[in-house]
Protein backbone atom coordinates (compact mmCIF):
# COMPACT_ATOMS: atom_id res chain seq x y z
CA UNK A 1 0.00 0.00 0.00
CA UNK A 2 0.78 3.13 -0.46
CA UNK A 3 -0.16 6.83 0.77
CA UNK A 4 -1.21 10.02 -1.12
CA UNK A 5 -1.52 13.46 -0.49
CA UNK A 6 -4.19 14.27 -2.80
CA UNK A 7 -4.79 18.15 -4.26
CA UNK A 8 -8.04 19.64 -4.14
CA UNK A 9 -9.95 19.53 -7.56
CA UNK A 10 -8.87 15.86 -8.19
CA UNK A 11 -11.61 13.18 -8.62
CA UNK A 12 -10.52 9.74 -7.04
CA UNK A 13 -12.30 7.56 -9.95
CA UNK A 14 -13.51 8.58 -13.20
CA UNK A 15 -17.25 8.88 -13.25
CA UNK A 16 -17.47 8.83 -17.17
CA UNK A 17 -14.96 7.75 -19.86
CA UNK A 18 -13.94 10.90 -20.78
CA UNK A 19 -12.07 11.36 -17.41
CA UNK A 20 -8.98 11.64 -17.62
CA UNK A 21 -7.19 13.40 -14.77
CA UNK A 22 -8.09 11.49 -11.60
CA UNK A 23 -6.33 9.97 -9.14
CA UNK A 24 -6.75 6.49 -10.74
CA UNK A 25 -5.33 7.34 -13.52
CA UNK A 26 -2.51 9.24 -12.05
CA UNK A 27 -2.17 5.94 -9.43
CA UNK A 28 -2.16 3.68 -12.90
CA UNK A 29 0.77 5.46 -14.38
CA UNK A 30 2.59 5.31 -11.41
CA UNK A 31 2.02 2.39 -10.36
CA UNK A 32 2.30 0.37 -14.08
CA UNK A 33 4.90 -1.55 -13.09
CA UNK A 34 3.11 -3.27 -10.03
CA UNK A 35 -0.10 -3.51 -12.20
CA UNK A 36 1.87 -5.57 -15.69
CA UNK A 37 2.32 -7.81 -12.59
CA UNK A 38 -0.82 -8.78 -11.06
CA UNK A 39 -1.32 -5.88 -8.83
CA UNK A 40 -4.64 -3.88 -8.50
CA UNK A 41 -5.36 -0.33 -6.76
CA UNK A 42 -7.96 0.07 -4.94
CA UNK A 43 -8.45 3.24 -2.99
CA UNK A 44 -9.33 2.62 0.45
CA UNK A 45 -10.11 5.84 1.72
CA UNK A 46 -11.67 8.03 -0.70
CA UNK A 47 -11.88 11.74 -0.68
CA UNK A 48 -14.35 13.67 -2.36
CA UNK A 49 -13.19 15.32 -5.23
CA UNK A 50 -12.82 19.21 -3.44
CA UNK A 51 -11.32 17.63 0.03
CA UNK A 52 -7.28 17.55 -0.25
CA UNK A 53 -5.01 15.90 1.97
CA UNK A 54 -4.07 11.72 2.85
CA UNK A 55 -5.46 8.87 0.48
CA UNK A 56 -5.15 4.77 1.45
CA UNK A 57 -4.46 2.96 -1.52
CA UNK A 58 -4.11 -0.53 -1.45
CA UNK A 59 -1.51 -2.12 -4.97
CA UNK A 60 -3.01 -5.33 -4.90
CA UNK A 61 -5.84 -7.69 -3.73
CA UNK A 62 -4.41 -9.27 -0.62
CA UNK A 63 -3.75 -5.64 1.00
CA UNK A 64 -7.32 -4.34 -0.14
CA UNK A 65 -8.61 -6.91 2.06
CA UNK A 66 -6.73 -6.47 4.64
CA UNK A 67 -7.12 -3.05 4.71
CA UNK A 68 -10.88 -2.79 4.44
CA UNK A 69 -10.91 -5.56 7.20
CA UNK A 70 -9.49 -2.79 10.05
CA UNK A 71 -11.47 -0.22 8.90
CA UNK A 72 -14.24 -1.91 9.65
CA UNK A 73 -12.55 -2.85 12.75
CA UNK A 74 -12.41 0.87 13.50
CA UNK A 75 -8.42 0.14 13.23
CA UNK A 76 -7.63 2.82 10.81
CA UNK A 77 -7.99 6.69 12.39
CA UNK A 78 -8.33 9.76 10.82
CA UNK A 79 -8.60 13.57 11.70
CA UNK A 80 -9.60 16.11 8.99
CA UNK A 81 -9.16 19.99 9.82
CA UNK A 82 -12.28 21.52 8.48
CA UNK A 83 -12.23 25.93 8.34
CA UNK A 84 -15.64 26.65 9.69
CA UNK A 85 -18.49 30.18 9.63
CA UNK A 86 -18.26 31.76 13.35
CA UNK A 87 -16.76 30.72 16.84
CA UNK A 88 -18.43 27.50 17.87
CA UNK A 89 -19.17 27.87 21.77
CA UNK A 90 -17.80 24.62 23.15
CA UNK A 91 -13.99 24.18 22.77
CA UNK A 92 -14.99 20.01 21.68
CA UNK A 93 -18.20 18.19 21.12
CA UNK A 94 -18.88 15.61 19.06
CA UNK A 95 -22.40 14.69 17.05
CA UNK A 96 -23.78 11.63 16.84
CA UNK A 97 -26.65 11.70 14.41
CA UNK A 98 -27.69 9.14 11.29
CA UNK A 99 -27.30 10.12 7.80
CA UNK A 100 -29.67 9.06 4.41
CA UNK A 101 -29.64 10.54 1.14
CA UNK A 102 -31.74 13.40 1.35
CA UNK A 103 -34.02 12.26 -1.80
CA UNK A 104 -34.83 9.77 -0.29
CA UNK A 105 -37.38 10.76 2.01
CA UNK A 106 -38.04 14.35 1.01
CA UNK A 107 -37.79 16.69 -2.10
CA UNK A 108 -34.52 17.04 -3.17
CA UNK A 109 -32.87 19.07 -5.88
CA UNK A 110 -29.24 17.73 -5.74
CA UNK A 111 -29.34 14.06 -5.97
CA UNK A 112 -26.02 13.48 -3.81
CA UNK A 113 -27.26 15.47 -0.98
CA UNK A 114 -27.19 13.84 2.75
CA UNK A 115 -29.02 14.47 5.89
CA UNK A 116 -29.41 13.86 8.86
CA UNK A 117 -32.81 11.04 9.16
CA UNK A 118 -33.75 8.74 12.02
CA UNK A 119 -33.99 5.66 9.21
CA UNK A 120 -30.24 6.82 7.89
CA UNK A 121 -26.64 4.83 8.63
CA UNK A 122 -25.64 5.74 12.07
CA UNK A 123 -22.66 8.53 11.85
CA UNK A 124 -20.44 10.10 14.99
CA UNK A 125 -17.78 12.87 14.70
CA UNK A 126 -16.22 14.57 17.55
CA UNK A 127 -14.93 17.94 16.64
CA UNK A 128 -12.30 19.99 18.55
CA UNK A 129 -11.69 23.49 17.85
CA UNK A 130 -7.90 24.53 17.33
CA UNK A 131 -8.55 28.30 16.77
CA UNK A 132 -10.97 31.10 16.36
CA UNK A 133 -10.50 34.38 14.54
CA UNK A 134 -11.67 37.37 12.25
CA UNK A 135 -10.15 38.30 8.68
CA UNK A 136 -10.39 41.92 7.78
CA UNK A 137 -10.97 40.97 3.84
CA UNK A 138 -14.53 39.61 5.22
CA UNK A 139 -15.37 42.24 7.33
CA UNK A 140 -14.44 40.78 10.52
CA UNK A 141 -16.72 37.89 9.92
CA UNK A 142 -15.86 35.01 12.62
CA UNK A 143 -14.31 31.50 11.38
CA UNK A 144 -12.65 28.78 13.28
CA UNK A 145 -9.82 25.54 12.44
CA UNK A 146 -11.69 23.01 13.22
CA UNK A 147 -10.43 19.15 13.82
CA UNK A 148 -12.97 16.29 13.23
CA UNK A 149 -12.17 12.78 14.00
CA UNK A 150 -14.93 10.62 12.29
CA UNK A 151 -16.30 7.35 14.04
CA UNK A 152 -17.37 6.26 10.92
CA UNK A 153 -17.10 7.04 7.10
CA UNK A 154 -20.61 8.51 5.81
CA UNK A 155 -20.87 10.54 2.78
CA UNK A 156 -20.28 13.89 3.41
CA UNK A 157 -20.63 13.30 7.15
CA UNK A 158 -18.09 15.61 8.36
CA UNK A 159 -19.89 18.73 6.54
CA UNK A 160 -23.26 17.69 7.53
CA UNK A 161 -22.34 17.44 10.94
CA UNK A 162 -20.66 20.42 11.16
CA UNK A 163 -23.51 22.29 9.42
CA UNK A 164 -26.02 20.66 12.20
CA UNK A 165 -23.81 22.11 14.34
CA UNK A 166 -24.53 26.04 13.38
CA UNK A 167 -20.57 25.60 11.92
CA UNK A 168 -20.80 24.85 7.97
CA UNK A 169 -17.74 24.64 6.36
CA UNK A 170 -16.17 27.70 4.15
CA UNK A 171 -17.17 27.23 0.48
CA UNK A 172 -19.53 24.62 0.86
CA UNK A 173 -21.99 24.97 -2.10
CA UNK A 174 -24.12 22.10 -0.92
CA UNK A 175 -24.01 22.35 3.17
CA UNK A 176 -23.15 26.02 3.29
CA UNK A 177 -25.15 28.86 3.24
CA UNK A 178 -27.62 27.95 0.57
CA UNK A 179 -27.57 25.12 -1.60
CA UNK A 180 -28.19 26.83 -4.68
CA UNK A 181 -25.13 27.72 -4.62
CA UNK A 182 -24.31 24.00 -5.60
CA UNK A 183 -26.95 24.42 -8.56
CA UNK A 184 -25.52 27.87 -10.18
CA UNK A 185 -21.99 26.42 -10.30
CA UNK A 186 -22.87 24.07 -12.47
CA UNK A 187 -24.78 25.68 -14.85
CA UNK A 188 -22.39 28.53 -14.53
CA UNK A 189 -18.97 27.53 -13.10
CA UNK A 190 -17.19 29.79 -10.61
CA UNK A 191 -18.37 33.71 -10.52
CA UNK A 192 -17.44 36.67 -8.70
CA UNK A 193 -21.17 36.33 -7.07
CA UNK A 194 -20.35 32.79 -5.83
CA UNK A 195 -17.29 33.79 -4.46
CA UNK A 196 -18.84 36.85 -2.31
CA UNK A 197 -20.81 34.11 -0.98
CA UNK A 198 -18.40 31.15 -0.42
CA UNK A 199 -14.99 33.19 -0.31
CA UNK A 200 -13.05 29.38 -0.84
CA UNK A 201 -13.57 28.15 -4.33
CA UNK A 202 -14.17 24.77 -3.00
CA UNK A 203 -15.43 23.41 0.88
CA UNK A 204 -12.22 23.85 2.83
CA UNK A 205 -12.10 20.11 4.21
CA UNK A 206 -8.44 18.66 4.21
CA UNK A 207 -7.31 14.68 5.46
CA UNK A 208 -4.69 15.71 7.75
CA UNK A 209 -3.97 12.56 9.01
CA UNK A 210 -4.22 9.03 8.99
CA UNK A 211 -2.83 6.36 11.50
CA UNK A 212 -2.80 2.32 11.24
CA UNK A 213 -2.83 0.78 14.13
CA UNK A 214 -1.88 -2.74 12.97
CA UNK A 215 1.73 -1.06 12.62
CA UNK A 216 1.61 2.60 14.41
CA UNK A 217 2.45 4.12 11.60
CA UNK A 218 1.11 7.94 11.28
CA UNK A 219 1.12 10.14 8.41
CA UNK A 220 0.60 13.71 8.62
CA UNK A 221 -0.23 15.74 5.03
CA UNK A 222 0.89 19.30 5.53
CA UNK A 223 -2.30 22.33 5.13
CA UNK A 224 -2.68 22.90 1.35
CA UNK A 225 -1.91 26.39 0.03
CA UNK A 226 -5.32 27.49 0.19
CA UNK A 227 -6.08 27.19 3.58
CA UNK A 228 -2.63 28.44 4.44
CA UNK A 229 -4.19 31.68 2.67
CA UNK A 230 -6.93 31.66 4.23
CA UNK A 231 -5.38 31.42 7.79
CA UNK A 232 -2.45 34.17 7.07
CA UNK A 233 -5.15 36.83 7.26
CA UNK A 234 -6.29 36.10 10.80
CA UNK A 235 -6.86 38.39 13.28
CA UNK A 236 -7.83 38.36 16.72
CA UNK A 237 -7.04 34.97 17.35
CA UNK A 238 -9.20 33.41 20.38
Amino acid sequence: WILVDKPPFMAAHPSKPSDRATLWHYLSDLLAFECVNGGQISIITRLDRETSGITLVAKHRAAARTLCRQMELHRVRKSYLALVWGWPVQDAWEVDAPLARQGLHSPSKIWLKQTIHPAGSPASTRFSVLQRFERPSSNGTRFALVRAFPKTGRMHQIRVHLQKSGHSIVGDKIYGPDESCYLEFIETSWSERLESQLLLNRHALHAEQLTLEETGHTWIAPLPPDFQRFLSEATRPY
